[in-house]
């Protein structure tokens, strides 16, 4: 390194202005040999000659599109590079990383909606896979009811990545279970017994379709499913009598894991 007048070339601090680059990152270049000042003051201030600069530019220029450090200095210093190779090598990298950001951004637009609808079906899907008893404005109620809990987070999160298949999938398993608490009223099984008992915890993880459901939370769903006009409706719809008896096969569950359905909470 020659030494020089302040005159005869910029400082890093100079250099760091003119080309937007942090004085940290001219010294991390300068220690590891990959863009060096080439004169030194007799103050000991490092000074770059204008073919420094230009080297640096390169490097910028480089380090911009993504080209790591190793690389810049393989193109910069070997004559035999291939630099265009190099460069569509590179470019190849970009197009995968735009690529993959578009998906990201295509999945953060799917969560917005789903968080703001809750179902990203069309009112003509909602009908085909719920039926024709489907009420298509019943999510955006849900909303305005539930929007600021965990639960319709959750549901959001799940309802994101479903189509209509996938909905399909979770009605069908839904129906098949209400089904399965009306066949076993029928059949007079009991509130209580193993095989009710059997039947709750099916219903607790078909419904986990939703959002995650604890049993105290299950116990407050059967006391809605019996009071609410419209769950009541529903479910005595499918057997007279079916949401008072999942009701009580609900709390009976409940008591044989230690909870006391007369003060279960929504947790």
């Amino acid at each position: 390194m020659s030494d020089a007048t302040d005159a005869d070339g910029l400082t890093v601090g100079q250099v760091s202005a003119r080309l937007g680059v942090t004085v940290r990152a001219l010294h991390h270049w300068d220690e590891i040999g990959l863009a060096c000042p080439s004169l030194r003051t007799a103050a000991g201030y490092r000074l770059y000659t204008a073919s420094d600069l230009e080297r640096l530019h390169r490097v910028v220029v480089y380090r911009e599109i993504g080209l790591g450090l190793d690389r810049i200095r393989v193109v910069l210093d070997h004559p035999a590079t291939d630099v265009p190779g190099a460069l569509r090598a590179q470019r190849a990298q970009v197009a995968e990383r735009i690529d993959r950001l578009q998906r990201l951004g295509a999945g953060l637009d799917r969560m917005i909606e789903a968080h703001e609808r809750g179902l990203l079906l069309t009112v003509e899907q909602q009908a085909d896979v719920f039926g024709p008893d489907w009420d298509p404005d019943g999510p955006a109620q849900a909303r305005g009811k539930y929007g600021d809990t965990t639960q319709w987070r959750q549901y959001a999160e799940r309802a994101a990545s479903r189509g209509p298949e996938e909905w399909r999938a979770v009605a069908d398993a839904t129906a098949a279970v209400d089904r399965a608490l009306g066949d076993a009223m029928d059949a007079g099984v009991a509130p209580g017994s193993p095989e009710a008992n059997r039947l709750v915890e099916r219903h607790r993880e078909v419904f986990g379709a939703y959002f995650p459901l604890t049993r105290q939370m299950q116990v407050c769903l059967g006391r809605m499913y019996e009071t609410d006009p419209g769950f009541a409706a529903h479910y005595d719809g499918i057997r007279p009598g079916l949401a008072q008896w999942f009701r009580r096969a609900v709390d009976a569950s409940a008591r044989t894991h230690g909870i006391d359905p007369d003060t279960a909470t929504w947790q």
